[in-house]
């Protein structure tokens, strides 16, 4: 039985072997992961069409192949296993020819981890990390390039766990693939790696310098005094977290905000297509969350008529999905504005590059107490600074600098947004 790799969704036709979840001889049960697949926007894992027994890899890590291709084959029914010949045992033979196989790239030699000691933490996790780790464990591992025997498993018979992997990386301990445990003497001289990029990394570098290129992008600054929103936040939390289920966040003040600005400025949720512009009667932004490969822009649509917490809720969600991988290519595809807040990486100040074929993206920054003068008098206030990245060939300076005055002004009085003024 052949293993074919499924439609990926609109516009994909191609991705990349990211990671062979079985090898040549594991017992598989229908439906279950047997490979992780890279687009250019999110990891896709393909599933055993059946009950069955793995019996050949066409394809190495790293290798194109297009929608359609067979990249496996496997004794669907079959009940015992299969022991893999002796050389190349869990690589992938060498490829069929296919018209639409992309050209064989040299496959990459299997990795075979060190035995740990048995006095050494992360042994029994080490042991197990193979075959054990889930899809959303092994992904952050290879992303990071981590040994897993640095890492000390808490899970199931010592398996390791998400929290066990960002613990590590988070305290230090994780080592990365290669590299000399802490207490050994460093090597002499300079060394460098290289590293193949990801295709995720690769479009995201495309797609920018594509931003770059085409559009005429200018950015313009304010700063808003977040008194209004933190008060509002601090006074109704409890009673909307205890009704929602979702705690209330800047996020949803910030898209509602944007949303109605975007009415009194149509052509800041507008694109160009060819020699004509295209207008939207509806709101559909892009909140971007980060990912274990990087950032991610899932679309929150027809946010101009969603409530506060159902924007909370669905930004919620698409973070969680986000940093286990398991965000869907519909959700990231579409979007007619962009919101990127780097202020929870600690951002001062930045000019966010536009997202094609958008014309304009907010960027929020953090929060910090800074003295302004109100009223005559010198006050402390907790004050952000907002970047609007604009098309310059649509929007004009007047426009993008109204744009920001609107989402200003709501956010300084939230009762603007509940009144639609």
């Amino acid at each position: 039985m052949d293993v074919i790799i499924p439609s990926l969704g609109e516009s994909v036709a191609e991705a990349s072997i990211g990671q062979w979840l079985k090898k040549v001889g594991d017992a598989v049960r229908a439906d279950e992961p047997i490979v992780s697949l890279e687009t250019d926007k999110v990891a896709v894992e393909v599933n055993a069409p059946a009950d069955g027994v793995l019996t050949e890899l066409l394809f190495a890590t790293g290798d194109s192949v297009n929608v359609g291709a067979v990249i496996a084959r496997m004794d669907a029914g079959a009940g015992r296993m299969v022991a893999p010949a002796a050389s190349g045992a869990g690589m992938p033979a060498a490829p069929a020819a296919s018209a639409n196989a992309a050209p064989r790239q040299k496959a990459a030699p299997a990795l075979v981890e060190p035995a740990a000691p048995a006095n050494q933490p992360g042994t029994r996790g080490a042991a197990l990390a193979g075959d054990a780790m889930a899809p959303a464990v092994r992904r952050l591992v290879e992303d990071y390039d981590l040994d897993p025997a640095s890492v000390a498993g808490t899970g199931k018979d010592g398996r390791l766990t998400k929290a066990d992997v960002l613990s590590a990386i988070e305290a230090g301990t994780a080592r990365v693939k290669g590299a000399a445990p802490s207490a050994a003497a460093p090597k002499a001289g300079r060394t460098e790696e290289r590293v193949r990029m990801t295709r995720f990394r690769q479009t995201i570098a495309r797609r920018l310098k594509e931003a770059q290129n085409t559009a005429a992008m200018l950015t313009t600054f304010n700063d808003v005094d977040m008194t209004a929103v933190m008060e509002a936040r601090s006074r109704y939390k409890d009673s909307f977290e205890k009704k929602h289920g979702i705690r209330l966040g800047f996020m949803s003040f910030f898209v509602k905000a944007c949303a109605l600005a975007a009415k009194d400025v149509p052509s800041v949720n507008a694109r160009i297509e060819g020699d004509e512009i295209v207008f939207h009667d509806y709101f559909d932004v892009g909140v971007a969350v980060s990912g274990p490969a990087g950032l991610v822009v899932p679309i929150l649509k027809d946010a101009q008529a969603k409530a506060f917490a159902e924007i909370e809720l669905e930004i919620a969600g698409f973070g969680r999905r986000a940093r286990d991988g398991q965000l869907k290519l519909e959700e990231l595809q579409g979007g007619t504005f962009t919101i990127s807040n780097g202020g929870v990486f600690g951002s001062l100040l930045s000019t966010p590059i536009l997202n094609p074929p958008q014309s304009g993206v907010l960027g929020m920054h953090r929060i910090e107490e800074r003295p302004v003068v109100l009223k005559g008098q010198i006050v402390v206030r907790p004050m952000m600074y907002l970047a609007l990245s604009y098309d310059h060939r649509l929007i004009d300076g007047r426009e993008a600098v109204t744009f920001l005055v609107r989402v200003k002004e709501a956010l300084e009085d939230p009762m603007r947004l509940l009144i639609d003024l």
